[in-house]
C-alpha cells in the first residue's frame, strides 16, 4: 500500500519544526534553520574549509551532540591542529571525532540511543556514496542535520552527487579566501569571516 504523504494547507501551516537557535553572529549567515536535514560546504584546498567547519561544529555543540567524521584527513596532527586552535576541549561533552568511520559503522551509531544530533561528513567523495544511497541514508535519521563537505571544482561543488546534494540541501556555503558565503532557505546570507587577517590580505590581493 501507497504512503498518503498528502497535507492540508492547514496541516502545512500547523506543523511545528525543531529550529536551532544561535548567536547573532551565526544567525546572520544561516538564519533560522531547522536542527535536521542537510547542508554543504565546499572550497578548493587552502581556503579554510575544514576550520570554517571546526568553528561550524563548535557552534552546533552548544545546542547537541556533534560526530565529525573525518575520512578525508583522519586522526592526524593536521586534524590535532585544527581541533587546538579551534578549541574544541570547550565543547569536548558534546563533541566526538570518527577516525575515518565508513557509512555503514555510521548508520548504526546513528540508530542507537543518544545517538549525534549534527554529523559532519568529511570529504563527502571519500564516502563513495551513490545518489540512491545518500537520499537513504537522509531519509533513514529525519532528525539528524547531515553537515556534508566537499571538494570543489572552480566555485562548484566537485562532482555529480555534490552538485545533486547542493541543489537539495537547505543551506549551501561556498568558503574562498577564508570567508563563507551561505545561500540558505531560512534567511541569512551575511558571509562568515574565518580568518580576518588571511581574509582581507586574499581579497586585497585579488582586487
Amino acid at each position: 500500500m501507497a504512503i498518503n504523504r498528502a497535507l492540508s494547507v492547514d496541516q502545512i501551516l500547523n506543523k511545528k519544526f525543531i529550529e536551532l537557535y544561535l548567536d547573532k553572529e551565526w544567525k546572520a549567515t544561516l538564519g533560522e534553520p531547522e536542527a535536521s536535514g542537510v547542508w554543504i560546504i565546499w572550497g578548493n584546498s587552502g581556503n579554510g574549509k575544514t576550520r570554517f567547519s571546526m568553528m561550524l561544529a563548535k557552534c552546533l555543540a552548544q545546542v547537541g551532540r556533534v560526530a565529525y567524521n573525518t575520512l578525508e584527513e583522519g586522526a592526524r596532527k593536521s586534524f590535532q591542529k585544527n581541533v587546538k586552535e579551534c578549541r574544541m576541549h570547550e565543547v569536548k561533552k558534546n563533541f566526538i571525532i570518527l577516525n575515518r568511520e565508513p557509512i555503514e559503522a555510521l548508520r548504526e551509531r546513528l540508530s542507537k540511543k543518544q545517538a549525534p544530533r549534527f554529523v559532519f561528513i568529511d570529504s563527502l567523495q571519500y564516502t563513495e556514496l551513490k545518489k540512491s544511497q545518500y537520499i537513504a541514508l537522509k531519509e533513514e535519521f529525519p532528525n539528524v542535520l547531515f553537515i556534508f563537505i566537499s571538494h570543489a571544482e572552480g566555485k562548484e561543488p566537485k562532482g555529480a552527487l555534490a552538485g545533486f546534494i547542493r541543489y537539495d540541501a537547505d543551506i549551501k556555503i561556498r568558503v574562498e579566501g577564508y570567508r563563507a558565503f551561505p545561500v540558505s532557505r531560512l534567511g541569512g546570507g551575511e558571509p562568515y569571516t574565518i580568518w580576518p587577517e588571511a581574509a582581507a590580505k586574499y581579497w586585497a590581493d585579488i582586487q
